[in-house]
């Protein structure tokens, strides 16, 4: 199993790319949480087994329908077991 903190950058704050990544995230059997973070940002960590981790990082390129990824940090981290994959809602959202 492999984890990965990723944070991704352009248009991510309000055109659904939570929801999406929790989708894809859930399909792929990826678990972990998503949130945003400030500077428009999006914050995620996922634990996988390493091709799908891959696979899934590089929908992050893509994200939601409307959303426009500018970049995405990936940093590998020690293995983290979460129960699922979850949004983590706060009030944290860059205005558009």
């Amino acid at each position: 199993m492999s984890t990965v903190n990723l944070i991704i950058k352009g248009k991510v704050q309000g055109v659904y790319y939570r929801l999406a990544a929790k989708e894809e995230a859930d399909k792929l059997g990826i678990s972990g949480w998503v949130k945003y973070i400030p500077e428009g940002r999006v914050e995620i960590m996922a634990t996988g087994d390493e091709e799908i981790i891959q696979q899934f990082i590089q929908w992050c390129y893509e994200g939601s329908e409307k959303a426009e990824v500018t970049d995405v940090i990936v940093t590998p981290l020690t293995e983290q077991n979460f129960n699922e994959f979850s949004i983590i809602q706060e009030d944290i959202i860059a205005e558009q």
